[in-house]
């Protein structure tokens, strides 16, 4: 048994309520969690959240689909409510503070910030939640209206990080710390320190634990994304379209077959080239060579666990070298892209 008391069975069995989409079953385990006893916070960061990164797995993996991946990470979001609902302690005059949660432009992944705003408010925290993808604009508009203490800003893909860098730096005009969290930024927040936020926190429960540590929040981060950086992103942004179709016809020309049957609806479904493409220009504007070959390795999986050959990411990383010879910011990075591709097919094929 864990130390919150939570099962390996316990887990077993929420996981199969998950996958089998059993709304009412996942609820009852979950509530009743915390009515035997187990903290709220437990149940949402030792449960439901460890349980929704394996529904995520099993999607990345093939052995679900994305319906069913989207079934079970509602049902996961209804647990999360409830087990809220169950156990949430009324904001009083002794609250630390106001806290806005919201989701990174283009960062649809809403679950962890969702868990994130009912940890703070179970620690007694005023919050207020936005939701997904949230512009840079709605979030001044927020801010203005509501006078938060501090944004709290979630991102999972690190495709999104440029978007990401607008959001902390329209906070940081108007005056509010930012908090970050979310792998999107990098292992141990390195890319959300890069774009100048003030504090990341690797969960709900260590951001709300550094949050009554430094409360309040200061304006401390400094962006170091660089001129140069930023012009070869933009670069990238505004051939978007252009270097789309030349990756399309790159892959048409060597692998035919995925542009057909069920090579090109795996692809298309999760919008592979753009995401390729996005995380080539983010790997460009935080100057860290990772984003890209961290979306390479996840591709690579990807492709594998649905029979495409992976080796046609080297015939995309190719095919974008041919047509960036401007940008040596860029071409440094499909380089080193290439070089994780060549070294995964090495060990791939390395005898045991």
């Amino acid at each position: 048994m864990s130390a919150t008391g939570i099962t390996d069975v316990v887990r077993a069995d929420f996981d199969t309520r998950l996958a089998d989409a059993d709304e009412d079953g996942a609820l009852e385990l979950a509530v009743g969690l915390v009515a035997s006893g187990v903290s709220a916070e437990d149940v949402l960061l030792g449960l439901v959240a460890p349980a929704q990164v394996r529904v995520g797995e099993r999607w990345e993996s093939g052995e679900w689909t994305v319906a069913r991946e989207h079934a079970a990470t509602y049902v996961s979001r209804r647990a999360v409510d409830a087990v809220a609902a169950a156990a949430r302690a009324p904001v009083g005059a002794g609250s630390p503070g106001h806290v806005l949660v919201a989701c990174g432009d283009g960062e649809w992944h809403v679950l962890p910030s969702h868990i994130l705003a009912e940890v703070l408010r179970l620690r007694g925290f005023q919050v207020r939640s936005l939701g997904g993808s949230v512009s840079p604009g709605e979030l001044l508009s927020d801010v203005h209206q509501n006078g938060p203490d501090v944004v709290a800003l979630s991102c999972t893909l690190s495709s999104n990080l440029p978007l990401a860098h607008r959001q902390i730096a329209t906070c940081r005009c108007a005056g509010v710390p930012v908090m970050t969290g979310g792998p999107g930024f990098g292992p141990q927040g390195i890319w959300a320190y890069a774009l100048g936020a003030d504090l990341y926190a690797a969960d709900a429960r260590g951001a709300a634990e550094a949050l009554l540590r430094r409360w309040p929040p200061v304006l401390c981060g400094e962006s170091s994304v660089q001129a140069d950086a930023v012009a070869a992103y933009a670069t990238l942004v505004r051939r978007r379209p252009e270097l789309l179709d030349h990756l399309a016809h790159a892959l048409r020309e060597v692998f035919p077959a995925l542009w057909g049957g069920t090579g090109r609806e795996h692809m298309e479904g999760a919008d592979f080239l753009g995401r390729l493409l996005d995380s080539l220009a983010a790997a460009v504007f935080v100057d860290d060579e990772r984003v890209f070959t961290g979306q390479l390795a996840f591709a690579a999986r990807y492709l594998s666990a649905r029979s495409v050959e992976s080796r046609c990411l080297l015939v995309l990383t190719d095919a974008l070298a041919d047509r960036l010879h401007g940008s040596p910011r860029t071409l440094d990075t499909l380089a080193a892209g290439r070089r994780s591709l060549v070294a995964r097919e090495a060990d791939c094929h390395r005898p045991e």
